[in-house]
């Protein structure tokens, strides 16, 4: 099977009231981790890369390894350039082969944001790839990205209506009380009430950024109030470097990274199940 649009993954998870997970890879290893635990929980699944990912990586780097992937797999899989911080890198995704991009203009201004946002999708979709964006802003840090929390905003549900109607966007990441990276503060809370409006107002899926971390019971409050798409990065990112402590401990001296990556391999499949159950995308490919 080829890449695919997460277009069409996320209307059937708006239409089936569940959530299509995904989860930020960095290299082969979290990538086939991903795959390998999607393919076996029978889910479609949404490989993601930060601006970071793409310098560290490389953008056709990335792209052929998840097209090799999907090649190998039968289950849908698409690949989403996460927080795209400029038009030109969206569009060199689009260009090397993504099936996905998310151009992020939270933090400029209203106007600014919906005419940076309108280019991307102009030159998307003739091409078929799909767009997100995001209106208000979520918190944390997520590598260079870093949003104080007197910076983020709550999306405004009439502005998220005008926003996605003036941009065309596919799929719209909303702001409800989510950060990136992990909650060292306590317990998030999720402003339900707003999300709810939000989805009265808003025909496109609607994403959750920052979901690592948060209660499994507020996840699938969300979905069931109509987020369509979960975002998965820290906890990976925890998954892999802790089995790869653990298994330095016991074995200081191994230079094999075929060894040293299996166990992270396997504690990442672990995590991507979870989250896969968690979204509720199990069995979900048709």
């Amino acid at each position: 099977m080829t890449l695919v649009s997460s277009k069409e993954m996320l209307i059937s998870a708006q239409k089936g009231h569940y959530a299509i997970a995904a989860f930020n890879i960095h290299n082969m290893e979290t990538l086939k981790a991903v795959v390998e635990a999607a393919r076996e929980e029978r889910a479609p699944v949404i490989l993601q890369a930060t601006p970071g990912t793409c310098r560290h990586a490389g953008v056709n780097f990335l792209y052929a390894m998840a097209k090799t992937a999907a090649l190998e797999a039968d289950i849908p899989i698409a690949l989403h350039l996460d927080h795209g911080d400029d038009v030109e890198l969206a569009f060199k995704c689009i260009d090397a082969g993504f099936t996905s991009v998310m151009v992020d203009g939270s933090k400029l201004p209203f106007e600014q944001n919906v005419e940076m946002v309108r280019k991307v999708v102009d030159y998307a979709r003739p091409r078929g790839v799909q767009v997100e964006a995001e209106l208000g802003r979520v918190g944390g840090v997520e590598e260079e990205l870093s949003v104080s929390e007197y910076e983020a905003a709550m999306t405004e549900p009439g502005k998220a209506a005008e926003y996605v109607e003036r941009t065309g966007v596919d799929s719209l990441a909303v702001a409800i009380g989510t950060a990136h990276g992990m909650y060292y503060k306590g317990e998030p809370k999720l402003d339900f009430e707003r999300l709810e409006k939000i989805k009265n107002l808003v025909a496109v899926p609607l994403v959750l950024h920052g979901c690592s971390g948060v209660p499994d019971d507020m996840v699938k409050k969300a979905i069931a109030l109509g987020i369509c798409k979960i975002n998965i990065a820290t906890d990976i990112k925890i998954a892999f470097a802790g089995a790869l402590l653990d298994y330095f401990k016991d074995n200081p001296k191994e230079v094999d990274p075929r060894k040293y990556f299996k166990p992270a391999q396997e504690a990442v499949k672990d995590v991507v199940k979870s989250k896969i159950r968690l979204a509720g995308s199990c069995g979900r490919l048709s």
